[in-house]
């Protein structure tokens, strides 16, 4: 695993040299929502592909 550090610089490298602070605050906002998700998954447990469409079809169809 990479570090913290390794991972800001993998994410500047990415973004076009013109890009304001603010493209680099928001990316690194989608990083960080990204990892929560992921551990919460990984801590709680998430719904399988077949179980998420059928929960989708009841809201639609309601």
């Amino acid at each position: 695993m990479s570090t913290v550090k390794e991972e800001v610089q993998a994410l500047l490298d990415k973004l076009p040299d013109d890009c304001s602070l603010e493209d680099v605050q928001y990316h690194l906002y989608v990083v960080e929502k990204i990892h929560r998700g992921i551990e919460r998954a990984e801590r709680e447990g998430g719904l399988g592909q077949g179980e998420v469409e059928r929960k989708l079809e009841n809201w639609i169809s309601k």
